[in-house]
């Protein structure tokens, strides 16, 4: 057990924290998309604390944090010319890509697997830290696994508190929603995972986006996959989370009609009028929704609701990346009007 202290990012905290993780310990790390858990990627004992605190299942592969491009290039075997492109357009920022691993990357930091996810945040801290810890790290995010990732410190420390010795607040993640992760496949890029770089922002570089299947359907659990948050139920509150595919309209007429104490998860106020049941907003368009998703997932639990009803996001730009998580949260449950 860890007396887990929750430090403001400053240099010297980074410096604490480097400190950490060159000993082989795990710390939690803000990024821009959610907070990670963060030790030496390739550090076996270190990485095998990051499952233990997390409680994460061993063939779930972790992403390898880096600070600058030179990093990456010991850790893989291959670089295809679209991942360098990719890496142009996209680099610093919440685009994960997987490659052919080398021999310095263990096989429990890749899930067993011969690839590995490869990112380099765009935050500050994150990059700071890593600098300073001379390593790259692995970073899963800083939740129990199966529960809502966090978005803030304190989010953190509610899962945390004990299990590592410090977190490193630096406020708020700007995205909310895990990075986008992408596999190569000839003169094609595949999205495993949908995040904040859609895949309208990937045609910049590539015409063939493809999505993958496993990105709104169910995968098998004795299934292999390359990428973290494609099988297993994933970012779920203690409530029942059931999706309804519909205009606001119906998705009103369907909820008004609902006997039970449920809550509802807007666009907007206006929404809910007139059901009968309260409501939690949890975005307005698509960016809004990624930062809140999780945030409000988490309000879910703290208050104690046993059912809610979320209205569909977009499935398209971020909006596919919302829709990914929530249905996860709401282990697959659509109601389509």
């Amino acid at each position: 057990m860890f007396d887990t202290k929750l430090l403001a990012a400053s240099s010297e905290a980074i410096e604490e924290a480097a400190s950490l993780i060159r000993s082989g310990n795990v710390v939690g790390m803000p990024t821009e998309t959610v907070y990670g858990l963060a030790a030496n990627a390739l550090d076996e004992d270190a990485v095998r604390r990051i499952f233990a605190a997390k409680g994460r299942p061993a063939d779930n592969p972790l992403i390898v944090h880096i600070s600058e491009l030179e990093m990456i290039k010991p850790l893989v075997t291959d670089i295809p010319e679209l991942a360098l492109k990719c890496a142009e357009e996209f680099w610093p920022g919440p685009l994960t890509m997987i490659l052919p691993k080398s021999g310095l990357i263990p096989l429990v930091t890749s899930g067993g697997l011969d690839t590995v996810g490869i990112r380099m945040p765009s935050n500050k801290t994150a990059r700071a830290l890593i600098d300073a810890s001379g390593v790259p790290l692995a970073a899963p995010s800083a939740n129990l696994s199966g529960s809502p990732s966090p978005t803030k410190a304190e989010h953190v420390y509610k899962d945390m508190a004990g299990r590592i010795p410090c977190i490193l607040d630096d406020g708020q993640c700007a995205v909310g929603v895990e990075s986008t992760v992408v596999t190569f496949e000839k003169d094609s890029v595949r999205i495993l995972r949908p995040g904040f770089i859609s895949a309208e922002d990937l045609k910049a570089v590539c015409d063939n986006v493809i999505i993958d299947k496993g990105v709104v359907e169910a995968v098998a659990n004795d299934a292999v996959v390359a990428s973290p948050g494609m099988k297993y139920k994933h970012y779920a509150p203690k409530a029942d989370v059931t999706i309804i595919d519909s205009s606001a309209e119906d998705f009103k007429s369907y909820c008004s009609a609902l006997s039970d104490d449920s809550v509802l998860m807007v666009f907007d106020k206006k929404e809910a009028e007139g059901t009968g049941h309260d409501c939690i907003v949890y975005g307005a368009d698509s960016t809004e929704q990624a930062q809140k998703l999780f945030d409000v997932l988490r309000q879910l639990d703290e208050s104690g609701v046993k059912k809610a009803y979320a209205r569909c996001p977009e499935k398209s730009g971020v909006g596919l990346a919302v829709y990914n998580r929530l249905l996860r949260a709401a282990g697959f449950q659509v109601i389509k009007l």
